[in-house]
């Protein structure tokens, strides 16, 4: 029988470190956010100050030093958390990004979670790297 995607997520839950909103209001040294929604929930919703916008389409291209799309942020010596609006994005795109190589984290409860909590919320993504 093939695996949906409560499977999915369960699998990557059982291998993925994730951190809590609580725990991120203040975003640590060394630490890069990263948001891998679509870019209209970008407009629409805004996004954590100073997260690095990476299309989950896109992911495994910017991660990979060898692909020609490769993303020189990605090659820095940091701790990636990825986030998307509820948490489920981002744990299957951690679980690629850890497959990877990268030392990463998924947000638990996403985008809708920060908010929630109050925290601050920027207009526009990051143009960098």
């Amino acid at each position: 029988m093939p695996k949906g995607y409560k499977d999915l997520l369960a699998d990557a839950d059982a291998v993925v470190r994730s951190v809590e909103a609580a725990d991120m209001a203040t975003i640590p040294d060394g630490v890069v956010m990263v948001d891998i929604r679509d870019p209209r929930e970008l407009e629409r919703e805004g996004m954590i100050p100073g997260a690095f916008h990476a299309p989950r389409g896109m992911l495994e291209f910017w991660i990979d030093p060898e692909s020609p799309y490769h993303k020189p942020i990605f090659a820095e010596p940091r701790t990636f958390v990825f986030y998307c609006a509820s948490g489920w994005r981002s744990l299957l795109a951690v679980k690629v990004a850890q497959e990877m190589g990268l030392d990463a984290r998924s947000l638990r409860g996403g985008f809708s979670e920060w908010k929630k909590r109050g925290n601050i919320v920027a207009e526009r993504p990051r143009k960098d790297s």
